[in-house]
């Protein structure tokens, strides 16, 4: 033993030495460990986790803040206010930049920590003998001598030596190779690379095939995983579609400011004659007043919160950019089993050639009917099965074998776990492609090969079928057609129907080593119905969708009569839906696949496989849809990539669908995927929103400074660089990050889906922000400041100055100015709630977190305007009850401006043209 970092203990031992020596070096056995056991390991070993050394360094973080192009512009215009010897001013700039900087940061590693913390909604989990049991625990409380239970589609979350069985193992990850490759308890390897030990599996690869048991010998960071993160770097994290869409802006707003700022300068110096130093005021105050600078932080924001909200709708989102993109979803392609149903599987009936039978009114009658044939089939799905109905902690496996294991418990022919397990001599697990899962166990002292699978997939490898009286006949070509008129029967009522077969081997014979020679020449049993019905939220959830343009189409592996029965009773296909089969799909050119793609608005893909989603996707996408896709195999994960946002099922999907997924369903429900998108869709609008809002103040902030300028100095500044700076960091922020938490405008799932090219920042909003909004703002703070300066008495040219008689009137007139803009911000705030309705439809005073950021600027704004030592600071003074009441009608002239704008523009929509 020795002592690692955080003083755990760490095994040193040689995985590669003979099976029993590891097995006493470990101290376990091929039965597992006890949970007491494991748990001292537990906190001996410490947890099996990879730990980040360093992470990311926050001082650069701070840096990397402080220097984005809207940034920069404020560096600018400290750098010519200090230049000037404006000094208060400089000072007052770089106080902004680091405020914004810190507060930009802080919602950064929010919003980082919103998506990294979404891990302990799913947890990775690991399935391991404990106590002499399967057990399913988190993958982070593994412990050297653990045994392993893997299976397709699990992630391997330890290094481990296999004790029995053969997988197939995509080791990418550690090692680039694109193949899998094979690992198995009987090909042991001995002084050769761990890597390329063909009896050891690693921590961070996925079984894509078969099964096995394996020993864990190392966790955490003393894995090969573990010893590749200790070496390598963190990656940078990637930036979103949206997040560089409005860092272009930012550069397109800093090049505005530049250009004017090189235009007004020389203009202010020459044609105006300003002086040298008011020159520079008027470009410190074009530099400051063009600079949004809550936009980036508020965006960031934005979306975590929406990240947060759509875990609570059951919807764990992996990268703040998924819900940009969730809000122009057009096409939701979807499975029918779990995401549909209710994935609560029940075996209803059975058939077999004397006749149907219900279940229920075999129980009730407490006997086991005189057929043969039905005996038979009740023991091979008992036996051809991998769930577990005596595991501890309840019932594990699959919902549609652990139906089939309680139904061969209900018909008498049960068998216990460990028998099962004792007795399989081969597993051939079920294949996606071929429909079939086939084993072959010891049992009434003989080999029997027992199989179940979809019926025209098992048929044809049938030669013969049992009847009641235990005889076996010839299955004729009359007798498989009665049996797929029986599956239709079934199919047509919503049912899932499986056939079971089976063969004894003759005596002395070899064991079958591929699935075709085991798969060959099966006796017909019989089929078994089940009943998994339409979850009931799913009818709601696909009338919203076809309200908001979204095609729905449906890819299953389940029969076309049962696919099109369930999607009838949810309202997918209407009236005469169009099916096509898997075997027509594969026939299909891609040409074709267009066409149908282009003019079906809703399908139905039935016994299709994993790869047809694949091509379903690329069809999709290469017509410029948005597509989300649903899939939980090993398979669907290059669709699931391929998608623009995967979806995986939470609970019944596998670890290598959920991580090449973006969003992962917590309870597997088709109706929440909608929820998901009317989330985004919502999150997208508010963006938007608080976007107008912020931009609406830059033509309020920038025209008194070219007032100032263009008067040639007659006019006195109305409003100064310290008030300018007070009301972007002071009064701004918290309404916008009000107007991220808006609710949704009615209509929100009655609008057709974004389309793929349309940015959050368009033509229209920035006329709406800069040429509306905002010259109404400015129009109103302006008759402010001169209502007040007439009213002293003052006229164009007459001075201003400390030490004049008007400079008190002055001071006042410049507060009016600043609490003008404030006025004109709150009826911005309310006008940015809707993009098109009234903001009676949404309600006044349904966003009370806006409410309170209206009080708080007001109130900051009273402290500014009476407060001696601000009033020093920022050059304010008191303003009168009746100066006061002139600002009072601000906020209402600009929201039912555009109130008005917005009913004129329902109005000209609700005109049909022409």
């Amino acid at each position: 033993m020795n002592a690692e970092a955080g003083g755990a203990a760490v095994v040193e031992l040689d995985p590669e030495e003979r099976l029993d020596l590891l097995l006493r070096d470990l101290r376990s056995t091929r039965r597992g460990l006890s949970s007491r056991e494991a748990a001292r390991r537990l906190v001996r070993y410490g947890p099996n986790e990879l730990r980040r050394r360093g992470g990311r360094r926050w001082p650069g973080e701070l840096v990397r803040q402080a220097v984005h192009p809207l940034a920069l512009l404020l560096w600018a215009a400290a750098l010519l206010a200090w230049w000037a010897g404006i000094a208060a001013v400089a000072v007052a700039i770089v106080m902004v930049i680091v405020v914004n900087a810190a507060f930009a940061f802080v919602q950064e590693m929010q919003a980082e920590r919103a998506v990294e913390t979404l891990a302990a909604y799913l947890p990775a989990h690991a399935t391991v003998v404990r106590d002499g049991h399967v057990h399913q625990v988190e993958a982070v409380t593994l412990v050297p001598g653990d045994v392993l239970a893997i299976e397709e589609g699990d992630r391997i979350s330890a290094d481990a030596r296999l004790i029995e069985g053969g997988i197939e193992v995509d080791l990418s990850p550690l090692t680039g190779e694109a193949m899998p490759a094979y690992r198995a308890a009987d090909r042991v390897d001995v002084h050769v690379p761990l890597l390329s030990a063909r009896d050891l599996v690693f921590s961070g690869t996925t079984c894509t095939e078969g099964e096995a048991r394996a020993v864990v010998f190392a966790t955490g960071m003393h894995t090969e995983l573990g010893r590749i993160a200790a070496l390598s770097e963190r990656v940078e994290r990637e930036i979103s579609p949206l997040e560089a869409q409005v860092r272009r802006v930012a550069w397109l707003i800093a090049a505005i400011a530049v250009i004017m700022g090189v235009a007004f300068l020389p203009l202010a110096m020459f044609a105006a004659k300003l002086p040298f130093h008011d020159a520079v005021v008027f470009a410190v105050g074009l530099l400051v007043g063009n600079v949004p600078e809550g936009l980036l932080p508020v965006i960031t924001l934005a979306l975590a919160l929406g990240v947060r909200e759509l875990v609570r709708r059951g919807a764990v989102v992996k990268r703040l950019s998924a819900v940009e993109t969730l809000g122009s979803t057009d096409v939701i392609c979807t499975d029918k089993t779990g995401t549909l149903t209710e994935n609560r599987m029940q075996v209803t009936t059975v058939w077999t050639t004397a006749g149907q039978r219900e279940l229920a009114d075999i129980v009730a009658t407490e006997g086991m009917p005189d057929d043969a044939a039905l005996r038979a089939l009740a023991t091979v799905v008992a036996w051809c099965n991998n769930a577990q109905l005596d595991a501890t902690g309840g019932p594990v496996g699959d919902p549609t074998e652990l139906a089939l294991l309680t139904a061969a418990e209900h018909l008498g022919r049960g068998v216990g776990t460990d028998e099962r397990d004792a007795r399989r001599r081969r597993q051939f697990h079920f294949d996606p492609v071929r429909k079939l899962m086939s084993t072959v166990d010891q049992r009434d002292d003989g080999i029997w090969i027992d199989a179940k699978g979809a019926p025209e997939a098992l048929l044809p490898l049938c030669a013969t079928v049992k009847q009641a009286d235990g005889t076996v006949g010839p299955l004729t070509e009359q007798r498989s057609r009665a049996i797929a008129g029986q599956v239709d029967v079934f199919a047509l009522q919503g049912l899932r129907v499986l056939a079971v077969a089976e063969r004894q081997s003759t005596a002395g014979a070899e064991l079958p080593e591929r699935r075709e020679e085991a798969e060959d020449r099966l006796v017909f049993l019989g089929l078994v119905a089940m009943a998994d019905p339409p979850r009931p939220e799913v009818a709601d959830a696909v009338t919203r969708c076809h309200s908001a343009g979204i095609r729905i189409i449906v890819v299953t592996g389940d029969h076309a009569l049962t696919a099109t029965a369930i999607a009838g009773q949810v309202g997918i296909g209407g009236p005469e839906p169009k099916v096509v089969t898997g075997d027509v799909l594969d026939r299909m050119p891609e040409h074709e696949l267009d066409q149908l793609l282009r003019h079906h608005r809703e399908l139905i893909f039935a016994r299709t496989s994993p790869e047809a989603k694949l091509r379903i996707a690329d069809a999709l996408r290469a017509e410029g849809h948005v597509v989300a896709m649903t899939g939980d195999g090993v398979n669907d994960a290059p669709a699931l990539r391929r998608a623009d946002i995967g979806v995986a099922m939470g609970r019944s999907g596998t670890d290598v669908a959920r991580e090449a997924a973006t969003m992962v369903l917590t309870d597997d429900n088709f109706a929440t995927i909608v929820a998901a998108v009317h989330a985004g869709r919502r999150v997208y609008d508010n963006i938007r929103k608080f976007v107008c809002y912020i931009f609406a103040h830059t033509t309020p902030e920038v025209a008194p400074f070219l007032v100032f300028a263009l008067a040639g100095g007659a006019v006195p500044l109305p409003l100064t660089v310290l008030q300018l700076l007070a009301f972007d960091v002071g009064t701004e922020t918290l309404p916008a990050l009000a107007l991220g938490r808006e609710k949704a405008e009615p209509g929100l799932m009655d609008r057709p889906p974004r389309p793929r090219s349309e940015g959050v920042i368009r033509g229209s909003m920035l006329l709406r922000a800069w040429l509306f909004l905002g010259v109404i703002c400015a129009a109103l703070e302006l008759t402010g400041f001169f209502a007040v300066l007439w009213h002293a008495g003052w006229y164009p040219g007459a001075p201003t100055g400390p030490g004049t008689p008007l400079h008190h009137a002055y001071q006042q007139a410049t507060t009016m100015t600043f609490l003008g803009m404030i006025a004109g911000q709150i009826g911005t705030a309310f006008a940015a709630r809707t993009e098109h309705a009234s903001l009676r439809s949404i309600g006044v005073f349904t966003n009370p977190l806006l409410l309170w950021g209206i009080a708080f600027e007001l109130a900051l704004a009273a402290v500014f305007i009476y407060t001696p030592p601000l009033q020093a600071l920022l050059g304010t003074a008191a303003l009168t009850p009746r100066m006061l009441a002139l600002v009072v009608p601000f906020p209402f002239i600009v929201w039912g401006a555009d109130e008005l704008r917005r009913r004129l523009l329902r109005r000209r929509r609700a005109v049909p043209a022409g």
